[in-house]
Order: C-alpha cells, then structure tokens, then sequence
C-alpha cells in the first residue's frame, strides 16, 4: 500500500502540557482518513504539524516520501488545509477569495479551474457575494473551493462541519465523497463520532495519545461485545441501578441505556430482573452492534 503520510512517534509540548504525546500512523494514498476525539484530544496540534505550521518537538513526519523540515515549501505547494477558523477575506467576493488563493500558489491560468469548483460546491449563483453575507455552510464550501483552486494532493480539513447546520453538514459530505473519487487523499479531524463512521480509517485519539486505530467495523468489532439498548423510565434511576451493580458497563442517552453485554441471553436475563425488582418501566429492548460512541466512551474507561 502506498504511504502517502508517515508519522513515527510525534510529540509536541505546550510548556508543561503535552498535546501530542508520541503518535505513529500511516496513511494511505486516495483514503478518507479521520482523527477523532475530544477538544483537547491533540487532534489539531497533530493536524497544524502535519501542514508545517508548527514543528513537532521529536518524531518522524513525512509527506509525499518526503520529510516536511526539509521540504516544506514543496509539500505546502501540494497540500490544501481548511482551519477550524474561517480565515477568508470578508470584504472580498466569493470569486476575488478564490482568485487570491490562486495567486498565492503562483497560480494565473484559474478561471476554468474556479468554475469548477464554484459549481461543484454549488457557489456559482452567488459568486458575487461577499464572503462576510455568507452563511456559515457557504463560508465553509467557499474555504474548501480555496483549499482546491490549486489542485492539491491531500487535503487536511480541521473540523470542517463544527457550527454547520445539518443539511450543509449533508452537503459538505456529498462533496468530500466526490474528491475521494477524483484521487485526493483527505485527512479531517472531527469530534463527531457518526462523521467518522464515512471514513476509510479512523484513529481514536484522547490526551494526546490513539487509543485505537483501525476501520470503523474493525475497531467496533475489537470490543467483542454487544449493546443491549433498553428504552426505560425513570431512565437516570435505572442507569444509576445498573452503573451500581458493577458487573455491567451502562451508558445513558437521553432515555436509553446502551448496556455491554457478552453473554447475551444471561445478561438480558440479569437485567431484567433488575429493573423489575426496582419498579424500572420498560417500553422496549433490542440487541444493536456497538457503535463507535459506545467504543470510545469504553475505552476512556477501562
């Protein structure tokens, strides 16, 4: 498999914090690869080092086959890199941004190019927008139009659908799976846990360190457990009852507990009795495959 990233043993010190305490990955050419985690987990420290923005304190970091101390000007000018922070010129309009990043990778010859990716992220009737009147999922489409203009090999995306609302988070989506099929390798970092689940590979990443790096089926299937979810109620009583016992590992959303379960029929049997000894309503139960929340939540804990 063609490598087209290589960290070994990365590490990174903000003072007396480490953010990044020794990571190692590969990631593969044409892969939709994601770091997952918490704020604070490390993901963007990873991300900022990995585009040459700050340089790790040791480890090994290349790119392209390439290592980003000694090349990074040629690796930036292979790159795209969409930051947390909308970071685009306000007072200019969606073609003059577009246009200005053209520039700065020495790029003249755009215009087909921005046509493109102004109907591809489906900008084109508001070109002449000014980039300040643009909601918050046009502003991200108009960052990654930027990120593209100068076609780059890989694309780093930090948090790219934090504070879009759900039909662009949608849409942004549809996007992204059309780069994977024109051959960009894309690296993202997301907290969201479902956004993951479209992903080639995924690192689980907390204090700066991965806790599991593999598909999402993969690393679901490395627990070797079940979930019983139990739609109940008092849902906090009955998740307190089960969280007491200490036998069984509980995890609460809204009125549904998520139990680990391995012996499934004993278990459930155990269970139920539990709930029926305490006055626990049940509206209803079903076996369902762990989901990567349900493994990242038992990780951390165990």
């Amino acid at each position: 498999m063609n490598n087209i990233i290589e960290i070994l043993d990365l590490k990174k010190n903000y003072s007396s914090v480490e953010a990044v305490k020794g990571i190692s990955l590969e990631i593969h050419k044409g892969e939709m690869f994601a770091l997952v985690g918490p704020d604070g987990a490390g993901k963007t420290t990873t991300i900022r080092m990995l585009t040459g923005l700050i340089s790790p304190d040791s480890g090994k970091l290349s790119l392209l086959g390439k290592n980003i101390k000694e090349n990074k000007n040629f690796i930036q000018n292979k790159i795209g890199y969409l930051s947390q922070k909308f970071s685009l010129y306000g007072d200019l309009t969606i073609d003059e941004n577009i246009e200005f990043f053209a520039h700065i990778h020495n790029i003249f010859d755009y215009s087909e190019r921005r046509n493109e990716l102004l109907e591809f992220t489906r900008l084109t009737p508001f070109r002449d927008r000014l980039a300040d009147n643009l909601s918050g999922g046009m502003k991200q489409k108009l960052a990654l139009a930027c990120s593209l203009i100068h076609r780059p090999e890989i694309l780093f995306l930090d948090e790219p659908t934090t504070g879009v609302d759900p039909v662009s988070r949608r849409d942004f989506w549809k996007i992204l799976s059309g780069l994977i099929k024109d051959g960009i390798t894309i690296l993202m970092t997301t907290p969201y846990l479902d956004e993951a689940e479209r992903c080639t590979r995924v690192a689980l990443m907390n204090d700066g360190k991965i806790i599991a790096l593999d598909t999402p089926a993969e690393i679901k299937k490395s627990i070797g457990k079940s979930i019983l979810e139990v739609v109940c109620s008092p849902s906090r009583k009955a998740y307190k009852i089960i969280k007491e016992s200490g036998d069984l590992e509980v995890q609460l959303f809204g009125d549904r507990l998520n139990i680990m379960i391995e012996n499934r029929q004993e278990n459930i049997d155990e269970i139920m009795n539990i709930f029926n000894q305490n006055e626990i309503k049940i509206s209803g139960t079903r076996i369902i495959t762990p989901t990567l929340e349900n493994v990242f939540i038992h990780l951390i804990n165990n």
